[in-house]
């Protein structure tokens, strides 16, 4: 069996998807959506993997429907359902994703004995809206957002695209491979919200490798792959919303209770949260929203902010500032504070015997030039939520970081990368699964 899976010729399938690989990128990038809402991403992925064989399970069937964080209301994910419909989204689809149960999960099982492999995907898009430069390459060639003020700017369209070539890399050799296969098709990654549903479904319980990964990030040359991610920060986001008491700001300024002035006394105040000695913290104050007139004290506030930490111990330490801070705000202003938690990510440590084992699967690959040890993230990841599971029952896992030119940095209007990353991508995995079916690791 060891000499049929070395047989397998990797580079004649990459040869062969790539222009499929930059094709799919490209529609999803066209379309779009943000976490809890990617119905027609979820119906399109679907589509092509049901050609495969590969088992589907959509919505409730993929997670722990009451372990979702950040779900957005009713009128948001109405809307969304009814452009799903209108795109072409059957629907008797949109009624198995209803109420933004969006994503799925992937299985395949060769009824042989080895491994399971599992590897997860992102899929949601950001509340940007997209370049309309004339030097964007998705502007130039024609797959810019159709969707006004929604946009991957953070690739994952691209790690759509390399999950579908994963599952087409392991439906055209079934017949040899062993084992089992978990794909994580996830939705709402943005604002970490959607991995921990995932990790409650079970799908984890006897994995034995977990690999998941991002392109860019890091900008490095196209043909570096980072062996295994250092440093993921834990992260908590946070919805404030202070609730005070309109007036005319003239004829009666002392009956009102202004909450636009609560508002900006906590980002004032949680920018100057002290930082830990224990290791980097981070706090971002991303969105504030108060008031509705020059002449009317504002009766309505809200912030959405996010704390960082390098571990879980020093996010906490974040936390518990900004939350003094924001209670201390609404009384300084004699306003009701209310505070959701609407998403969160934990620290991880990747296995490091992944760096020696993946420059040996990459050394014969003509296009995989250079194999970092690590490549540290500086950001924040719910995929952690998966990887932790893993780890906790017995099993390995890494995050590889794909090299890519940035002309733009992850979140802009105009973020782009190069796609002869997306061949790479897959063939990396490829390589894995061959390597790890021949009992190499």
């Amino acid at each position: 069996m060891d000499k049929v899976l070395k047989n397998i010729n990797v580079d004649s399938f990459i040869n062969e998807i790539t222009p499929q690989l930059i094709q799919w990128r490209r529609s999803f990038h066209s379309y779009p959506e943000v976490g809890w809402t990617e119905y027609v991403t979820t119906y399109r992925i679907m589509r092509v993997l049901e050609k495969l064989n590969f088992t589907l399970h959509i919505g409730e069937d993929a997670y722990s429907s009451v372990d979702r964080i950040g779900v957005p209301d009713e009128a948001i994910l109405c809307q969304a359902e009814q452009s799903a419909l209108k795109a072409g989204v059957l629907e008797e689809w949109i009624e198995k994703m209803a109420g933004g149960h969006t994503g799925l999960v992937a299985t395949w099982d060769s009824g042989k004995r080895g491994k399971h492999i599992a590897l997860r995907f992102d899929i949601d898009a950001l509340p940007i809206e997209e370049s309309m430069d004339i030097e964007h390459f998705p502007w130039k060639n024609d797959f810019r957002s159709v969707n006004q003020g929604t946009m991957h700017a953070c690739g994952h369209d691209g790690h759509i695209a390399t999950g579908l070539g994963v599952a087409h890399f392991i439906a055209e050799h079934s017949d040899v491979l062993t084992g089992k296969y978990t794909l994580f098709f996830q939705p709402a990654e943005e604002g970490g919200r959607g991995a921990f549903a995932m990790s409650k479904r079970g799908w984890l319980d006897d994995v034995t490798e977990f690999m998941s990964g991002h392109i860019g990030i890091n900008p490095l040359n196209i043909g570096t792959v980072a062996a295994t991610t250092t440093k993921f920060l834990a992260s908590t986001k946070i919805d404030i919303t202070y609730k005070g008491r309109s007036a005319h700001a003239g004829i009666d300024p002392e009956k009102g209770r202004n909450a636009l002035l609560a508002c900006a006394a906590a980002t004032m105040h949680l920018q100057g949260i002290t930082r830990n000695s224990g290791g980097a913290t981070r706090i971002n104050i991303g969105k504030i929203n108060a008031g509705s007139g020059r002449n009317i004290v504002a009766d309505l506030g809200r912030l959405e902010v996010e704390t960082r930490g390098e571990t879980d111990v020093l996010n906490d330490y974040m936390f518990e500032e900004a939350k003094r801070i924001i209670n201390a705000s609404g009384k300084l202003y004699d306003v009701q504070v209310h505070m959701d938690v609407v998403g969160h990510a934990t620290d991880i440590t990747c296995d490091e015997e992944w760096i020696d084992y993946t420059k040996e699967v990459c050394k014969d690959s003509k296009t995989i030039t250079n194999v970092l040890s690590e490549s540290a993230l500086g950001g924040s990841e719910d995929v952690t939520y998966l990887m932790k599971e893993v780890q906790k029952n017995g099993g390995k896992v890494t995050y590889f970081i794909f090299g890519t030119p940035l002309a733009n940095g992850h979140h802009h209007p105009a973020f782009d990368f190069d796609e002869k990353v997306l061949p790479i991508a897959v063939e990396l995995y490829a390589r894995m699964i061959v390597s790890l079916n021949m009992g190499a690791k």
